[in-house]
C-alpha cells in the first residue's frame, strides 16, 4: 500500500449485492478505508467455491465502485483481481466477505460461499477475511468489529509472506469477547423429501429442519454457545493427521505384490 493512502479493501458476499449486512459493513469501512464492492447479483448460499466457466457473465454497475456480478462469491473475487484498473485501482490490501445473514461454523466453511470467497482472495495472494453474524446480531456493532479487525490484519499481512483466511463468526447482541478457535462441528437434520406437483411430476428437496453445534473445548461452536466472537484460521492446504494416515496405508498396500492368479 502506497504511503498516506487508506487502505484498499474489496468485500463481497454470497447473500447479493443488496444484502443489510454488506451495505452496514461497507459503510463502516467507508470511514477509514477505500472500499470496491464485487457481489453476486442474486444470493448464492452454500454454493461453495464454484466458478463460472462455461457460461458468460455479466457486469452491472449501480454506484461508482459498486458492481453486481451474475455469478458466484468466488467468481466476484476472481474478476475483480484480474480485471484490471476497470475494477480495482490497484491491488487490495484485504478481501471481506460478509456481512453473512446466518452462521459458518464447524463444516459449515466447506459448503459455504462467504467462506470460499475469502479463500479465493488467498489463493491468489491477498488476505480474506469471512464474517458472519446470528440473525439476531446488531449489524452496526458486528460492521465497527469488522472495521477494527480489517485494519489489524492488514497490519498482520504486511508482515507476513503467507497469505490467510480467517473465520469470524458473531452471535447475537452487540458487545462481544474474542476468542481464538478452531473449526468445530454441527449436526444437522438429514432427508430427502419428494413431493409430486400439480401436474403430476415429481421433485424434492434435500435437508431437513434442525441443528445441534457439538461445543468442544476451543472450537468456534463453544464460542458460539458462549455468546463470544470466533476468529479461526482456514488452511488453504490442509493436511490432517487421519487423512494422511490413510493416505499411507492406501498407497502402502497397493504398492505390494499382487499375489500370483492360478490358472483354471
Amino acid at each position: 500500500m502506497p504511503r498516506n493512502e487508506r487502505p484498499l479493501v474489496l468485500v463481497t458476499n454470497d447473500d447479493g449485492y443488496a444484502a443489510a449486512g454488506l451495505s452496514t459493513v461497507v459503510k463502516a469501512l467507508s470511514r477509514s478505508m477505500q472500499v470496491v464492492v464485487v457481489a453476486p447479483e442474486a444470493e448464492q448460499s452454500a454454493c461453495s467455491h464454484a466458478l463460472t466457466l462455461h457460461r458468460a457473465m455479466r457486469l452491472r454497475t449501480w454506484a461508482p465502485h459498486r458492481h453486481a456480478l451474475d455469478g458466484t462469491p468466488a467468481d466476484c473475487v476472481y474478476v475483480a483481481l484480474f480485471a484490471g484498473e476497470r475494477l480495482m485501482p490497484r491491488r487490495p490490501d484485504l478481501v471481506i466477505s460478509g456481512i453473512n445473514r446466518g452462521l459458518n461454523l464447524g463444516l459449515d466453511v466447506y459448503y459455504s460461499g462467504t467462506v470460499a470467497a475469502a479463500r479465493e482472495a488467498a489463493i491468489r495472494g491477498v488476505p480474506g477475511l469471512a464474517v458472519s453474524a446470528d440473525s439476531s446480531t446488531d449489524l452496526e456493532a458486528a460492521a465497527r468489529l469488522c472495521e477494527r479487525m480489517a485494519h489489524q490484519v492488514i497490519a498482520l499481512a504486511r508482515k507476513s509472506d503467507q497469505p490467510f483466511v480467517l473465520n469470524v463468526n458473531i452471535p447475537a447482541g452487540k458487545r462481544w469477547k474474542l476468542r481464538r478457535t478452531t473449526s468445530g462441528r454441527r449436526s444437522y437434520g438429514e432427508g430427502v423429501d419428494f413431493r409430486v406437483d400439480p401436474r403430476g411430476r415429481e421433485y424434492l428437496w434435500i435437508g431437513a429442519p434442525g441443528v445441534r453445534n457439538h461445543g468442544e473445548p476451543g472450537t468456534d461452536t463453544e464460542a458460539f454457545d458462549r455468546g463470544e466472537v470466533g476468529v479461526s484460521s482456514l488452511a488453504l492446504l490442509p493436511r490432517p493427521e487421519a487423512a494422511d494416515d490413510a493416505a499411507s496405508k492406501v498407497v502402502r498396500l497397493l504398492s505390494r505384490p499382487e499375489p500370483s492368479r492360478k490358472k483354471r
